[in-house]
């Protein structure tokens, strides 16, 4: 199976639906600076300039530098290869009269990073080279083609998602027997790494331990603060596995020694939390746009007296833990127009939210879904009750 042969064959779809003739990418020194869909279509690293063509017909082209047609040739993904030793220009004009596209896709986007692969350098040298052309104005973005296809999930990258959820969820059970008061958020995380390395993956991100109230939550490092008893240790984490990610959040409360159970805030707060991602799982049907889920995530959160979370409720995941396209998420100008994308089968998000409890810690709760007819099916065993030690 060649995933990214089947992901190139699902961008001629798409292109159809979209009514883009020709999708271009337009690359460089991409172990310097990589576009996104890189992987996802292309799968190899380049040095000179490099264009790659994708067309509404299936079509598939590359034109490289001439040290890197044997590359090229040996994936077997490319109907074409083409090669310039001094300048592309007049290669890469040749190139796209051949398909004398009315449109022309090219990876630019303000609202989606993984559509915004294209530097402001490359499109000036783009422009450059079909200035006396009539394709200098057919130029579109691919935002949309971008978002479709890394959102549009296949079977096998479902099945590698599910995964890579599941060995996060074995390397948390491994991690979560050594963890005891005395030890530091730093060796913490540590403990979670080498047992993410046993699973055979790597961190998806940097891996987030909060120990108690001590540290904020978020995208901080974990800080020499030692866990104690009274603390609610959360961690944010996630385990890369055969180029594919997951995005877990998992907790426990140590309890003080004259304590037989939970605070009742704390337990009254997770059974919040942990209602919102079931009910907004059973929500996340085909449709529906990622701002509407949010919405109702929001509104029971705060009927229960707490806070707004200041964040989206979720984000895709594929090859990167942040994975573009639709966010469930409101709509708020930093999320543009990613809210109001409606939601489709097949894909991957997360739903995640907490609140944070002044002297015990962040109660938060992640969890990884696919989107199917019924609803939402959860990618790995999910965290349905307060563990306390």
């Amino acid at each position: 199976m060649d995933l990214i042969k089947e992901k190139i064959d699902q961008a001629a779809g798409i292109l159809n639906e979209l009514d883009i003739d020709l999708w271009l990418i337009i690359v460089r020194e991409t172990s310097l600076m990589a576009d996104p869909v890189l992987p996802l279509v292309i799968g190899e690293d380049v040095v000179w300039q490099s264009f790659f063509v994708f067309t509404h017909d299936g079509e598939t082209a590359a034109l490289v530098g001439n040290f890197d047609r044997d590359l090229f040739v040996q994936t077997r993904r490319f109907n074409e290869v083409l090669t310039y030793t001094q300048e592309a220009g007049t290669a890469l004009r040749k190139l796209i009269k051949q398909y004398n596209p009315q449109k022309i896709a090219i990876n630019y986007s303000t609202d989606n990073p993984a559509a915004d692969g294209l530097t402001h350098g490359m499109f000036l040298m783009l422009y450059r080279y079909l200035a006396e052309t009539p394709y200098k104005d057919r130029l579109v973005s691919a935002q949309s083609l971008c978002s479709k296809l890394r959102s549009r999930k296949l079977p096998a990258e479902i099945e590698l998602l599910s995964d890579a959820a599941k060995a996060a969820c074995k390397a948390w059970e491994m991690a979560a027997a050594q963890f005891a008061p005395g030890l530091t958020e730093v060796e913490i995380a540590d403990i979670i790494d080498t047992c993410i390395a046993e699973v055979g993956g790597r961190p998806s991100f940097p891996t987030i331990v909060n120990a108690g109230d001590k540290s904020d939550p978020g995208h901080g490092r974990p800080t020499d603060a030692t866990l104690e008893a009274g603390d609610l240790l959360h961690v944010d984490f996630g385990v890369r596995l055969k180029d594919y990610c997951s995005d877990i959040q998992r907790l426990i409360y140590f309890r003080k020694s004259d304590e037989k159970k939970p605070p009742g805030e704390l337990v009254k707060a997770f059974n919040v939390i942990k209602g919102i991602i079931e009910k907004t799982a059973d929500a996340c049907r085909p449709g529906m746009e990622g701002w509407e889920v949010d919405a109702m995530a929001r509104k029971i959160l705060t009927d229960g007296g707490y806070p707004e979370y200041q964040h989206a409720l979720g984000h895709q995941l594929g090859r990167d833990a942040h994975d573009g396209g639709a966010v469930l998420g409101p709509k708020w100008d930093r999320y543009g127009t990613t809210p109001t994308i409606p939601l489709e089968l097949g894909n991957v998000f997360t739903l995640e939210l907490g609140v944070r409890l002044e002297g015990v810690g962040y109660v938060g709760l992640e969890e990884d879904i696919v989107l199917e007819e019924s609803g939402a099916r959860f990618l790995c065993p999910r965290q349905t009750k307060l563990i306390m030690r």
